[in-house]
Parts: C-alpha cells; sequence; structure tokens
C-alpha cells in the first residue's frame, strides 16, 4: 500500500483514481454523493442518541456539568482519529491509495482502484469502526471508570455511518465469489 494525500477534494468524480469497467460489472444501488453524504450525516446523528444515552447511565450519570465535558473531550478526540480512521482503510489496499479532505460535505474519504473480494471489502468498511469505535465503547462498558474512552466511542461509532451504508450494499446485493471495485464515488460488483 502507498498512501497519497491529494488534500481538498474539488466535488469532480472524474478525478478519482479508476481502472476500466470489468465486463458484467454492476453499479451499487446506492444514492449519488451529495444525497449518499446527507443520509450518512443524518444516521450518524440517529444513531449518536441512544450511544449517548448508554453513555449518560453507565458512566453513573454524573452532573450536567461533567458529562459535557467528558463528552466534549470525547468528540475532540474522535475529530483527532477522523485521518487515522481514513489510514485504516488504506492500509486495507494493496496498491495506490489517494486521501482526500471534503470538509464542505463533511467526510474525509480514500480511494483507490484495485478490486477487493467481498469479504475484504466488509473488513476494509468496518476496521477503523472496530478500533475507534466500537473497542473503546466497549471496553467502556465492561469498565465503567473508562468515560474518556467510552465518550471516544460514543462519537466514534457514529462517524463511520457512511462505511456500514457500505457494508450493507455489499451484504444486500453482492452474491458469494463477486468482487468489488470503486469508480469514481460507486463501487461496482462483478462475478470473474
Amino acid at each position: 500500500m502507498k498512501l497519497h494525500y491529494m488534500g481538498k477534494f474539488d466535488g469532480n468524480e472524474e478525478t478519482l483514481p479508476h481502472d476500466d469497467h470489468r465486463p458484467g460489472a454492476i453499479q451499487f444501488r446506492e444514492p449519488e454523493a451529495k444525497k449518499f453524504t446527507l443520509i450518512a450525516n443524518i444516521g450518524s446523528i440517529i444513531l449518536l442518541v441512544p450511544l449517548l444515552i448508554l453513555y449518560y447511565f453507565r458512566q453513573g450519570a454524573p452532573y450536567y456539568f461533567i458529562f459535557l465535558v467528558r463528552f466534549a473531550i470525547g468528540a475532540v478526540l474522535a475529530l483527532l482519529s477522523l485521518f487515522p480512521h481514513e489510514v485504516l482503510h488504506a492500509l486495507c489496499f494493496h496498491g495506490d491509495v489517494y486521501l482526500y479532505t471534503w470538509l464542505n460535505r463533511g467526510a474525509l474519504f480514500v480511494a483507490g482502484a484495485e478490486d477487493m473480494s467481498k469479504g475484504r471489502f466488509i473488513f476494509m468498511s468496518l476496521l477503523p469502526n472496530l478500533v475507534f469505535g466500537v473497542l473503546p465503547f466497549v471496553a467502556f462498558l465492561i469498565f465503567p471508570k473508562l468515560v474518556l474512552l467510552g465518550a471516544f466511542g460514543t462519537i466514534a461509532i457514529p462517524c463511520g455511518f457512511g462505511d456500514y451504508l457500505n457494508v450493507f450494499y455489499a451484504l444486500t446485493q453482492m452474491p458469494n465469489g463477486a468482487r468489488v471495485y470503486p469508480y469514481g464515488f460507486h463501487s461496482y460488483w462483478y462475478l470473474p
């Protein structure tokens, strides 16, 4: 894997790395990029609510000020993990990977042109969310004194909502044995 930082994305899909389409490739049934980011942002807010409630009560329901301070620290930690989040995605690629920022859409993302198996695509999509979200949150649930780790996980889990959508599309649309590749903002699958 060789990571290339590309900076601010200009919104033009044609500038993203891609190879030619594979014969018989089928595009994931997914919304266009702007609608996808809107759905991901709304979904992350909806997912955040039950996590916040669970976090609040698991930490012993402290005074609101203490809760807000812990929550703010967790939010800062989650924001600081966005770049490493994308690096974990990139580690799942074998070839060149390109990292973009698209802050006016509330997104960072990596793009590569290589094919992946369904399993590797799902693993690539979930890896950062497991490392930065689920594991810290579960550790907090087991050891409630780890309140900052819990706050971090509470914020980090919803930050991966776009990744969860990609996993959903792969699980519901790709047959076993299929391979997936990116083309612009869309993913295509085909049977080799």
